[in-house]
C-alpha cells in the first residue's frame, strides 16, 4: 500500500482526492510508478510523488488541479509562482532528508522534478485529464 498522510475533509477534499486518484491512476497507465501520495513534507503536501518511466532516474513530485465546474476557470490558472516554490522546497526536502514513508533507497541519489496535471469533470465520463505539464520551473 502506498503512503497517504490525510484523509479527505468535507465534500471539497473528496471532490479533490477523487481528482487526486484520477491523476494517480492516469499516471500508472501510461507507464509511471506511484511512490507516495498526500504526502506532508514539513508545512508542504505532495499530491502525488511518481517515477517517470522515460526518465527513471528522476523522481517527480506532481501537483493535481482540477476543476469540476467550468465557470470558475482552468485548473492551470490556480498554479501561482508561489505554489511552484513551496513544491521546490518539498522536494528540496525530500531530497535532503527523505521521509519516514518511503525507502530511502527509492529516491537515493534520483534528480527531481514538479510536474502539473490539470483535470476536468465530464458528466457520464468523470475525471478526465486535461494536461500534464513536465518540468514546472521556479521563478
Amino acid at each position: 500500500m502506498l503512503p497517504s498522510q490525510r484523509a479527505p475533509a468535507g465534500p471539497r477534499g473528496a471532490i479533490g482526492a477523487a481528482a487526486e486518484s484520477a491523476a494517480a491512476d492516469y499516471l500508472e497507465t501510461t507507464g509511471w510508478t506511484v511512490l507516495a501520495r498526500n504526502l506532508r513534507v514539513g508545512r508542504d503536501e505532495i499530491d502525488v510523488l511518481a517515477r517517470d518511466p522515460g526518465a527513471p532516474s528522476v523522481i517527480v513530485v506532481v501537483e493535481v488541479r482540477a476543476r469540476s465546474r467550468p465557470g470558475f476557470g482552468a485548473p492551470v490558472e490556480t498554479v501561482d509562482t508561489r505554489k511552484v516554490r513551496r513544491l521546490y522546497r518539498a522536494a528540496w526536502a525530500l531530497h535532503r532528508d527523505g521521509h519516514p514513508a518511503l525507502d530511502a533507497e527509492a529516491i537515493a541519489g534520483a534528480r527531481w522534478r514538479v510536474d502539473l496535471v490539470t483535470l476536468r469533470w465530464e458528466a457520464g465520463s468523470g475525471w478526465q485529464v486535461e494536461r500534464h505539464l513536465r518540468g514546472l520551473h521556479p521563478p
